[in-house]
């Protein structure tokens, strides 16, 4: 397996026995039930969390630091990355970039322990650094369970006075524990009223779109049903029957079979019976142009992200909370939701914001 050397990289064991030290020293039982909110650094929240919900958590959503070299600030009027006249520091990012790699190896290390089974990790990144990311992600969690690697198309394109092309994407890097038990709800994307008409271009005498397909497909049955004639119609050549050839009496029963004028049969395909398309790896979710928090993330992105990959007695945790956003969608569907942020300034907009649901409040900041 390739790995990735940096500085201060410990051994996985020895991470485990630090978080161990770690909560040793708070003499803290967080609660099994309920929603939980905590102001802290996240390696001693996630060393707390080990003690009763190692393996428990169904999903984990973080847009960390992406290691940017920038403050970033918050005002009373919006949060940006500019100075203004009253502003405060919502956190610093800038860290050389192997502290940023071992900062992140520590804590992925403790989130893979707090993944159930079937849990996911949707992790939002930017290309500067996903690919160390990557690289880390594949040793942790195994290169077998890597899912996806999806593009995020964020803002408008961009007009940057320098020698590059413009950037209006960064990337979520989708984990499961394990690949072939992740909870997956197969969601599906509704088609616009274009894609539609291209992909149901035909109207019958009802006024209903459709379109049609062939009654065979690709692979030849040497002797099962399905590569006998029907209607003594031959099936082509390296192809064989989509199903038993009695299904298509059916079909033609119910008028859905159409029928050239050289006796070719098709089935029909209606659009107002079309349960979705598949949502692909590219998404075009922008960000909020005002935004509550620095980097606050599209809400409509993270409700996909849940509805996807939890269900709804699942727990979603989301260590680096910001805004509180993954929370508050977390919240509007019904899932329990664990949040944990450092910043003074992110503590507040998510206590202050009321839709966010009940929780319980924990301080390790101030003690």
């Amino acid at each position: 397996m390739l790995r990735l050397n940096f500085e201060n990289k410990f051994l996985r064991d020895d991470v485990l026995y630090k978080a161990e030290r770690t909560a040793r020293n708070f003499n803290i039982t967080l609660p099994e039930a309920g929603n939980i909110l905590i102001q802290s650094e996240n390696f001693l929240a996630l060393s707390l969390m080990l003690k009763n919900y190692s393996e428990k958590i169904d999903l984990v959503y973080i847009d960390p630091p992406f290691n940017t070299m920038q403050d970033f600030f918050i005002s009373d009027e919006r949060a940006n990355t500019i100075s203004s006249i009253k502003k405060s520091t919502a956190y610093s990012d800038k860290m050389p970039l192997e502290k940023f790699l071992a900062f992140m190896w520590e804590r992925l290390i403790l989130i893979h322990e707090l993944l159930s089974e079937k849990g996911s990790l949707y992790l939002h990144i930017d290309s500067k650094t996903g690919h160390y990311i990557k690289i880390i992600l594949d040793e942790i969690f195994g290169a077998e369970n890597f899912k996806n690697d999806i593009t995020r198309i964020k803002s408008n394109p961009k007009n940057f006075h320098r020698k590059a092309w413009g950037n209006e994407k960064d990337m979520i890097l989708f984990y499961a524990k394990n690949s072939q038990k992740n909870i997956w709800n197969d969601i599906k994307g509704s088609l616009i009223e274009d894609e539609i008409m291209k992909k149901f271009p035909k109207i019958d005498s009802s006024g209903r779109r459709y379109t049609t397909i062939p009654l065979h497909a690709p692979g030849e049955t040497k002797d099962g049903i399905t590569g006998k004639p029907w209607r003594n119609i031959q099936v082509p050549a390296g192809r064989h029957w989509r199903t038993d050839p009695a299904e298509f009496d059916k079909l033609d029963s119910e008028g859905k079979i159409e029928w050239s004028r050289t006796g070719n049969p098709r089935i029909k395909k209606f659009a107002d019976e079309y349960n979705g398309k598949k949502i692909q790896d590219v998404w075009t979710f922008k960000d909020p142009q005002y935004p509550v928090y620095p980097t606050e993330k599209n809400h409509d992105m993270l409700r996909l992200i849940i509805s996807q990959s939890s269900l709804s007695n699942s727990i979603v945790l989301d260590c680096f909370a910001g805004s509180g956003a993954a929370l508050l969608c977390s919240h509007e569907l019904g899932r329990r939701w664990i949040g944990v942020d450092q910043s003074e300034a992110a503590i507040k907009i998510i206590r202050e914001n009321n839709n966010i649901g009940g929780y319980e409040f924990f301080n390790f900041v101030k003690g």
